[in-house]
This record gives structure tokens, C-alpha cells and sequence, in this order.
């Protein structure tokens, strides 16, 4: 197989691990995401009936927004999906990540659609994994170094010195 087919098959398991987990109701819908290079989309799903309830995107003239591909134009797709959300009476949402890690524009447009009022993240515990994360790596530069030391210093051959005759 080559590459290309390899990456969309690792990006459908991921799909269908996200979404084996997930289901949206009519009261929390399913906050689907879909990120192009150019554009980022968003749409409130109810699968129990299987139809679009609210949706929101950074194309076309009336989005506001000049360049779609930007974490900022996902901040922004985020609070118009809450806004439609609110619109509806919408206060929770699933989040669906779909085949996409939770980072850049598809964190962005979660976490400002959670701060414009529609709950679909928590961003404590994700401030907390993010800070996790920060004190690890200070941590392992300085293990690794004493690591390579050892290693650099078993890997040499002992220093000859000179005896007097």
C-alpha cells in the first residue's frame, strides 16, 4: 500500500474510534468538525433524527472572515456555532473531533465555542494536561543529559598517562 492509502485508512479508524463513543440527542447534539487547508466548518448534528441543526463555516461572503486556514478563523467558526447554538436553545454539545487530533484550529474552535457559551470541552483538565506537558519537558532536557553524559563517558577509552622512566 502506499502512503496516501495508508494515511486515509489510519484517519477512518480514528473516525469511527471517535464516533463509536460518541451520539448526539436532540438536547446535546453532536458538534462535528471538518478542517480543509483553506476553510473550517462545524455543524450541530441530532443523530437520533438524523439532521442538521445548526451549522457555521469560515467560507462564503457573509462569515466575516478573509483567510479560513487560521487558528483565528477557527476561534471565530467556534463562537458563530455557539451563537446559532444559543439561537436554538442549545447548551451542550458532543464534541467530534473526527479524524483530527484536539490541536490548533480544531482545539481553537472547540474551546471558543465553550467560552461563547455552548459546553462541548472542559477546559480546566485541558489547561492541566497542557501544563502536564510543559513541566515534562523541562524535566527530560535535563535527564537527558545526564543520560548522553553516561553514555558519551562509558563509550570512552580511558586517558593514558604518561609514568616516568
Amino acid at each position: 500500500m502506499d502512503n496516501q492509502k495508508l494515511k486515509r485508512l489510519r484517519a477512518r479508524r480514528r473516525t469511527f474510534r471517535v464516533r463509536n463513543r460518541i451520539y448526539g440527542t436532540p438536547q446535546r447534539p453532536r458538534l462535528s468538525v471538518f478542517r480543509s487547508n483553506m476553510h473550517i466548518y462545524a455543524q450541530l448534528i441530532d443523530d437520533l433524527h438524523g439532521v442538521t441543526l445548526a451549522a457555521a463555516s469560515s467560507c462564503g461572503k457573509n462569515s466575516g472572515i478573509a483567510y479560513g486556514g487560521n487558528v483565528a478563523a477557527a476561534r471565530e467558526v467556534g463562537k458563530k456555532i455557539a451563537e446559532a447554538a444559543k439561537a436554538k436553545g442549545i447548551t451542550q454539545a458532543v464534541f467530534d473531533r473526527g479524524p483530527y487530533r484536539f490541536h490548533g484550529r480544531v482545539a481553537a474552535l472547540a474551546m471558543a465555542a465553550t467560552e461563547a457559551g455552548l459546553v462541548c470541552t472542559n477546559p480546566e483538565a485541558i489547561r492541566a494536561k497542557a501544563e502536564e506537558r510543559a513541566k515534562r519537558r523541562q524535566e527530560a532536557p535535563a535527564a537527558s543529559k545526564s543520560k548522553a553524559e553516561a553514555k558519551a563517558a562509558a563509550k570512552a577509552p580511558p586517558k593514558k598517562t604518561k609514568t616516568a622512566k
